[in-house]
């Protein structure tokens, strides 16, 4: 679970989340999107320091499964 869904959760549990505009709503999924994009970029960051090798190359396709297999069970 991430740090956004962690919030949405809380909100939820405290019946905020349905009173929540829908501008508001858009700016939770927007967050949501910008830290899926931190986390990719971070496993790229991180398995290019891991690796220790110039050349290798992590590719935004590996780093999303690692997301998708991560955070979206």
């Amino acid at each position: 679970m991430t740090a956004v869904e962690w919030l949405v959760d809380q909100l939820e549990k405290w019946e905020i989340y349905s009173k929540i505009s829908f501008q508001c709503l858009k700016e939770i999924e927007q967050a949501k999107e910008m830290e899926k994009e931190q986390i990719i970029d971070a496993h790229i960051e991180g398995q290019r320091v891991f690796d220790n090798y110039q050349h290798t190359q992590w590719t935004t396709d590996q780093s999303e499964q690692y997301y998708l297999e991560t955070y979206e069970k």
